[in-house]
């Protein structure tokens, strides 16, 4: 068969979709690459765009995560995870049928991806199979979605990938299209969450003030009144920082306080 697969590589870091697509090129009968996305945003928009047959994808990416991005597309490619993911969720990928990277991608690994999904081309199920592979992905979205019980927050640091505990955290603020957390040491991270989502899936300890900010309530010192029903949220971390309160949030910490 001559059919080559409409591909997608979708990464936060341009150096691993650069050796991924030096990689793909040695399969150009197998892979025809039709775009790259630095970010899950980006990629959820290309995707429902071009409607590729199989994705490339990370996990771990700003603006939005892979799995967020899963979660989110009307149209579901089959989806080869290439990722520093952690050995628990590579065990499920397999377990579920879905294929997976494990960066530094290493030559002979893509060769037995590239088998398997000749096998699927050629396969007379492709239909079920496929819808088998969607299901099983959907699962596993699930499974890894943050949950209320979470207890830390992951983020890329160099070539790492740090758990942040929820107690360490003071707040999360957004600047620009990125979202960070810092620490009550007076530690920034990137993280790979929109503040929508967070609100969402923290516990209840963090409260939502402004549009912008999520604070960790343990972590208020001292709330000092503002201009049009505006607060000043002084925080009992290493900086003493001071998050002002959005007009439309001033409700959340007027209940979070009882004030």
């Amino acid at each position: 068969m001559n059919t080559s697969f409409k591909t997608l590589l979708i990464d936060d870091e341009p150096l691993a979709r650069a050796r991924l697509r030096r990689l793909l090129n040695k399969f150009e009968a197998t892979f025809e690459i039709i775009g790259e996305a630095a970010n899950g945003a980006e990629g959820l928009t290309l995707v429902e765009e071009l409607q590729p047959d199989v994705i490339f994808l990370d996990i771990e990416m700003p603006l939005m995560n892979g799995f967020e991005m899963l979660s989110q597309l009307t149209f579901m490619p089959m989806v080869i995870f290439a990722t520093a993911y952690d050995q628990y969720a590579i065990r499920a990928f397999e377990e579920n049928s879905i294929d997976y990277l494990l960066k530094p991608i290493e030559n002979d690994r893509l060769e037995k991806t590239v088998e398997k999904l000749r096998k699927r081309m050629a396969s007379p199920q492709e239909e079920t199979t496929q819808n088998t592979f969607n299901s099983s992905l959907l699962q596993i979205i699930e499974q890894f979605k943050p949950k209320k019980d979470l207890h830390t927050i992951s983020v890329k640091f160099a070539d790492k990938i740090l758990l942040i505990p929820l107690d360490e955290i003071s707040y999360f603020e957004a600047e620009d299209k990125y979202v960070f957390l810092a620490t009550k040491e007076g530690q920034k991270y990137l993280t790979s969450y929109t503040v929508a989502t967070l609100e969402e899936k923290l516990p209840d300890h963090f409260t939502r003030v402004s549009r912008s900010a999520i604070l960790n309530s343990r972590h208020i010192r001292e709330i000092q009144k503002h201009f049009d029903g505006k607060f000043i949220l002084v925080l009992n971390d290493k900086k003493s920082s001071k998050i002002t309160s959005g007009q439309s949030f001033a409700e959340n910490v007027r209940r979070l306080f009882e004030l």
